[in-house]
C-alpha cells in the first residue's frame, strides 16, 4: 500500500491522493441495476469500471468492502417523483409477480456480470429487505427539519436545506434560481416546490408494491436506498461511492443532502463517476430504447451488430478506453477491440514458448520496469487504457523472444510471466475464453511443435514433399511458421 494513487473526485472536480478513512480498509458503494430487464452495455460500463477499481485496490493489500445494491422497488418512469414503478409496470405487462421480475432479472444481471469476469461484491443488499432502514431516514430527516408530509408521502424540503448547507455542490447546479423558476410553474401538487424530491411516497390504490409506515401505506423514494444501506454496510462515513455520470443529478446530488440532513456530516469522500456508452452520441439506455443487451452481444442477435462479441471482448472494449471518456459503440470499434485483445492474449500464451538463455540480454529488469509503468499508470486514476499499451509492448518483445530475435535470461522470463499474470488476469479480468483453458492450450502447442519436429526430420532427411506438405497444411489451418537459422518458429496468423 505503498503507492500513491490518485482518484478524480467529481465532488472538487480534481484528482486527489487516496487516503481511507481507516488505514489498511476501504469502503466502497457502487449504485447497482435496477431490475427489470436485461442487463444492456451501458450497465456493463460500471461494473467493468468499478470491478477494476476494487480489484486494484484489493492487490494494493486493502481490505475492500464492496458494496452494490440491486433496485427493485420505488424506481419510477424516468426518474420522476410520480408515474408507475419500472417493477410494477413490468410485473402488470407479463402477469407475473413483481419479486418474479426482479428476481429473474437480477439472477440474468449475474450471469452477465459473470460472463463480463466481474467479481462478484462483498454485500448485495436489495431495496426490498431494508425498508425499515429506508422509513429511519425518512424520520431522521423529519425531525432534522428538513422534510415535510404531504398527503401521506414526505418530501425532502430542498430550499430549506439550501439555505442552511448547499444543495448542488457535486453537480455544480445554482438550486436559487431552479427554485425560483419552479415557483412560476403549474401543478406542483404536493410538492412545495417543483424541485422538493419524495423520501416518501403514498401508494395508490392500483400499486403492487406497498409497505406500511408512519404516513400511510407506501413505498420508498428511490433516493433513500442507497443513503440507507450505504449507511447500514459501510458506516455514516466511507470512502468511495461510484456510479455513471448521469446519476450526479439528482441520484447522488440527494444522496448526498440525505446524509447531511440526518447525520449532520457528508457520508462519502471520493465521488467517482465513469462517463456513457453512446450510440450515435445518444446515451445507451432502456428508458430511451436504443440499447443492446449483454445478451445480444453474447449472440450477436441484434440488427445493429455484424457479428457476435465475446464478453471478454465487451471488457477488453471498455478498458481500452478511460473510465471518464465517453465511448460510442459502434462495430468497428468493437472489432479492432477483438483483435487487439487476441493479439495480448496470444502474446501472452506465447510466452510459454520461449527457451531462455543464461546470457539473455532482457532479465529481470525489464519485467520489474513494465510492473513499474502499469503501476504509474493504474495510480493515475485507474488509466487502463495506458496499461493496455504497455502490454502491447510486451507483445511486441515476447513475439520478438518467440522467433529467436530477442534473448533472456531465465529469471528474467520467469518474472516477466508473473507480472503479465499480475495485470492481465488479475487486475485488468482478462482470461482466454478458449474451452479447456490453459492444459488445452498446453496440448495444443505441444501438438504443432510435434508437427514441426516431423517436419525437421523430413528436411534432414531432404524429404522436401512431406515438409512442405506440413507446412502448407499448418498454414491452412491458420499457422504461420518461419524457418531460422536456431529452427522453425511458429505463432497463429493475424486475420
Amino acid at each position: 500500500m505503498d503507492h500513491s494513487l490518485f482518484i478524480y473526485n467529481t465532488l472538487s472536480r480534481s484528482k486527489e491522493l487516496f487516503r481511507p478513512l481507516n488505514e489498511g480498509h476501504v469502503g466502497m458503494y457502487v449504485c447497482g441495476p435496477t431490475v427489470y430487464g436485461d442487463a444492456h452495455l451501458g450497465h456493463a460500463r460500471p461494473a467493468i469500471t468499478f470491478d477494476l477499481v476494487f480489484r486494484y485496490l484489493k492487490h494494493l493489500g486493502y481490505k475492500v468492502r464492496y458494496v452494490r445494491n440491486i433496485t427493485d422497488v420505488g424506481h419510477l418512469e424516468h426518474d420522476a417523483d410520480e408515474g408507475e414503478d419500472k417493477i410494477a409496470k413490468k410485473a402488470k405487462l407479463e402477469q407475473l409477480e413483481p419479486m418474479e421480475v426482479a428476481q429473474h432479472y437480477t439472477n440474468r444481471f449475474h450471469e452477465a456480470m459473470a460472463a463480463l469476469g466481474c467479481l462478484p461484491p462483498s454485500i448485495e443488499p436489495h431495496a426490498t429487505g431494508h425498508i425499515i432502514e429506508q422509513e429511519a431516514l425518512v424520520r431522521q430527516i423529519l425531525d432534522a427539519g428538513y422534510a415535510y408530509e404531504s398527503n401521506g408521502s414526505v418530501y425532502f424540503d430542498v430550499e430549506k436545506y439550501n439555505k442552511d448547507h448547499k444543495y448542488g455542490i457535486l453537480s455544480g447546479r445554482n438550486l436559487e434560481d431552479v427554485i425560483n423558476a419552479s415557483r412560476q410553474l403549474d401543478g406542483v401538487g404536493e410538492k412545495r416546490n417543483q424541485v422538493d424530491f419524495a423520501l416518501w411516497k403514498k401508494a395508490q390504490p392500483e400499486h403492487i408494491m406497498r409497505w406500511p409506515s408512519p404516513w400511510g401505506d407506501g413505498f420508498p423514494g428511490w433516493h433513500c436506498e442507497c443513503t440507507a444501506m450505504g449507511r447500514k454496510y459501510l458506516g455514516q462515513q466511507f470512502d468511495i461511492h461510484g456510479g455513471g455520470m448521469d446519476l450526479v443529478f439528482p441520484h447522488h446530488e440527494c444522496e448526498i443532502a440525505q446524509a447531511v440532513a440526518s447525520q449532520g456530516k457528508p457520508m462519502v469522500k471520493y465521488w467517482m463517476h465513469n462517463n456513457m456508452i453512446t450510440i450515435n452520441g445518444q446515451k445507451m439506455g432502456k428508458s430511451l430504447g436504443n440499447f443492446i443487451t449483454l445478451s445480444q452481444f453474447f449472440t450477436g442477435d441484434h440488427e445493429k451488430l455484424d457479428q457476435a462479441y465475446s464478453p471478454m471482448t465487451i471488457r477488453f472494449f471498455i478498458l481500452q478506453a478511460h473510465y471518464r471518456s465517453t465511448v460510442d459503440f459502434s462495430n468497428e470499434a468493437l472489432q479492432a477491440s477483438q483483435k487487439g485483445l487476441e493479439r495480448l492474449m496470444e502474446a501472452f500464451a506465447q510466452i510459454e514458448r520461449v527457451e531462455p538463455t543464461e546470457g539473455g540480454a532482457l532479465t529481470e529488469a525489464y519485467a520489474e520496469e513494465l510492473k513499474q509503468k502499469c503501476y504509474e499508470a493504474l495510480d493515475d486514476d485507474f488509466n487502463s487504457p495506458i496499461v493496455i499499451s504497455h502490454l502491447f509492448d510486451a507483445c511486441r518483445t515476447i513475439n520478438q523472444l518467440v522467433d529467436r530475435k530477442q534473448t533472456i535470461t531465465p529469471s528474467g522470463l520467469e518474472a516477466l510471466r508473473q507480472t503479465l499474470n499480475v495485470f492481465v488476469h488479475d487486475i485488468l479480468g482478462l482470461r482466454t475464453e478458449a474451452q479447456g483453458g490453459s492444459q488445452r492450450e498446453e496440448a495444443f502447442s505441444a501438438a504443432v511443435d510435434m508437427l514441426l519436429e516431423l517436419r525437421a526430420k523430413a528436411k534432414a532427411a531432404k524429404d522436401w514433399a512431406t515438409s512442405d506438405a506440413i507446412r502448407d497444411r499448418l498454414a491452412e489451418l491458420g499457422f504461420e511458421v518461419k524457418d531460422t537459422k536456431e529452427g522453425a518458429t511458429w505463432r497463429l496468423a493475424k486475420n
